[in-house]
């Protein structure tokens, strides 16, 4: 973030992030799909990802880590279940995924194909995301579970609903189609918006960035080099199964992690603060005189109406309520989630 905060003045941004945390906002947001298949796909899914993936329903999804050998996370995917042996991954590093699988495999029976062409997705989300489905599609979404996915028809047409999304919202959904006929869902999710005085989510600053900050949400970019223990994603791991990196995880765990991920608010927000997940080392962060850690990500809450962040700092050395210097400027240390 530089001298003049990108993010305070924008007005075209605020209007953007609030349609989604006030009524509700969409917006094109598609990721990369790889479907798995096989009789050996569940087994072969538990050893590649930290958190269990062989008791999930069909019709249910899961977030989770993939770590290398030495702990560290290299992707955090969602994985769907259709059915016994098929699995959709939703990632944004598809090559490299197919890289790892294809190194991991060995004698298992286990397919992989890219889809992603089949699919576009787009993102519906906020307190009116429900009510705004309802509207354009050819059964209510109602009694759908978080992180639970189901078929419906927009206009006729095949849709997969998904609810989730990558904003932090109670309400969100996320829509897979055919790519032939996001023209027709455009239109439909536009005129369904302004029923609800919403709007389209057009700055991928807002999609990726502020949105998933203020609820405390991870791009890849904040994960690189770090462990789940550092950052707050073991819950969930699957510790009484094998994957790939737990020894190392175990080791880390014993020890005790050696950085944790907090978060920080400033009140000055003209103040240039470079985050790790834009490239460098980030900027230093100072208590007593001391350096305690780097900024992981520096953003903007629209809902605080404050700069917002990441700070990977270093065991013991920062606690909640710590008043801290970065760049000249004071900033609160705080959790990760921030509304």
């Amino acid at each position: 973030m530089y001298n003049k905060n990108v993010y305070k003045y924008d007005e075209m941004k605020r209007k953007e992030h609030m349609a989604v945390r006030e009524t509700v906002g969409w917006y094109f947001w598609t990721h990369q799909l790889l479907e798995v298949s096989g009789s050996d796909g569940a087994a072969f899914l538990d050893k590649i990802y930290a958190n269990p993936i062989g008791n999930l329903k069909a019709g249910r999804e899961r977030y989770t880590t993939m770590l290398n050998e030495e702990g560290e996370i290299i992707d955090d995917v969602v994985v769907f279940r259709w059915e016994e042996n098929k699995f959709w991954i939703s990632t944004l590093f598809l090559n490299k995924l197919v890289k790892w699988f294809d190194a991991q495999k060995g004698t298992m029976d286990v397919k992989y194909e890219d889809i992603t062409p089949r699919y576009d997705m787009y993102a519906v989300q906020g307190p009116k995301s429900r009510d705004m489905l309802n509207m354009i599609t050819d059964s209510p979404v109602d009694e759908m579970r978080f992180f639970s996915f189901e078929e419906r028809k927009i206009d006729g047409i095949p849709a997969l609903i998904n609810r989730a999304g990558f904003s932090g919202e109670k309400f969100g959904y996320e829509i897979y189609i055919a790519p032939e006929y996001d023209g027709m869902l455009e239109s439909k999710l536009k005129t369904a918006a302004t029923a609800f005085w919403g709007q389209e989510v057009t700055d991928f600053q807002i999609m990726a960035w502020t949105l998933p900050t203020e609820k405390g949400f991870y791009y890849m970019r904040d994960l690189m080099h770090t462990n789940p223990l550092e950052v707050g994603l073991d819950v969930g791991i699957g510790w009484n199964k094998d994957f790939i990196g737990k020894e190392a995880l175990l080791k880390i765990k014993k020890e005790g992690p050696k950085h944790i991920m907090v978060g920080f608010t400033m009140e000055e927000a003209d103040v240039r603060v470079n985050g790790k997940d834009l490239g460098g080392p980030g900027t230093p962060v100072i208590k007593d005189g001391e350096e305690v850690g780097r900024v992981s990500k520096c953003n903007y809450s629209y809902v605080l109406d404050k700069p917002i962040g990441y700070i990977y700092a270093e065991t013991g050395k920062v606690a909640k309520g710590d008043t801290v210097t970065i760049n000249g400027a004071q900033a609160v240390i705080c959790d990760t989630v921030f509304v």
